[in-house]
């Protein structure tokens, strides 16, 4: 059965954001994420999800300074105490949501980032990424690493699927997942049906856009019924985060979600 849960980071920006989750709920959706729920309290966060009656799928750990172009603190050298903080502060907010899973993000690398600072970030990562599982483990939570594409992320550290792969072997632990967001897929390493299938014992959760602008997922050259198709046939029970920008009121072009719970009335 697919799921579709709303991103209101994205969705639903004709409205403040507090007043996204109802929005949500009236155009059918069941679940909500978002980037950052840190600039609210746990509890008015949780009273929004209750009145609407919304789960809190995903949303991811403090950023390091967004506003100053920081994208994650996971692969940061000397950041570690920071990071650390930023895993304590995130699963505050799960537990309180009933949230089963965040997103840690990477980081950048340094502009002209030769191969053995690359190494250095990847080492941190490593090790951040144990310290993160160790902890959400403790309260039954999953950490989710995405990689990103460098188009619109110039410089992250994590942009390839087979590097995503390959961190969460290195890492060991049963409760770090991929992030498997579709857009970003397509932009860096394409073949999505077969990335799906071969990583699907990995995923923990999936996100999609339409490619190559970010908008609704019916436009664009990724077909995403026949991917939905393959998911269902595959048995994913976990969510479909719509992570796009709209290309004019949410409401309006959200028909694409019909076949699969939405409305756009």
């Amino acid at each position: 059965m697919i799921r579709l849960a709303a991103n209101l980071s994205m969705l639903f920006n004709e409205y403040s954001f507090m007043d996204r989750f109802s929005a949500a709920g009236k155009a059918g959706f069941k679940g909500v994420e978002y980037l950052f729920p840190y600039a609210f309290s746990r509890e008015e966060l949780r009273q929004a999800l209750h009145e609407c009656q919304l789960e809190q799928v995903l949303f991811n750990l403090p950023p390091g300074d967004w506003e100053a172009g920081e994208r994650g603190l996971a692969s940061l050298p000397g950041r570690e105490a920071e990071f650390r903080d930023s895993v304590v502060e995130a699963l505050r907010y799960a537990e309180t949501l009933n949230c089963p899973r965040v997103h840690a993000m990477a980081g950048l690398l340094p502009e002209g980032a030769d191969a053995a600072t690359q190494a250095e970030h990847h080492a941190t990562y490593v090790r951040n990424l144990r310290f993160a599982a160790g902890e959400a483990a403790k309260v039954g939570r999953k950490v989710l690493i995405e990689p990103i594409n460098t188009r619109d992320m110039p410089g992250f550290f994590l942009s390839r699927q087979a590097q995503a792969m390959a961190v969460i072997k290195e890492v060991g632990a049963e409760n770090v997942k991929l992030q498997f967001d579709l857009y970003h897929c397509q932009i860096m390493d394409g073949d999505l049906i077969r990335h799906l299938e071969r990583q699907f014992s990995a995923i923990g959760h999936i996100q999609v856009a339409g490619v190559p602008e970010r908008h609704e997922p019916d436009v664009g050259e990724v077909h995403y019924p026949a991917i939905f198709d393959r998911l269902s046939a595959l048995g994913y029970r976990g969510w479909i985060g719509c992570e796009y920008r709209p290309r004019a009121d949410t409401r309006a072009g959200i028909g694409w979600g019909e076949p699969w719970g939405l409305t756009g009335h």
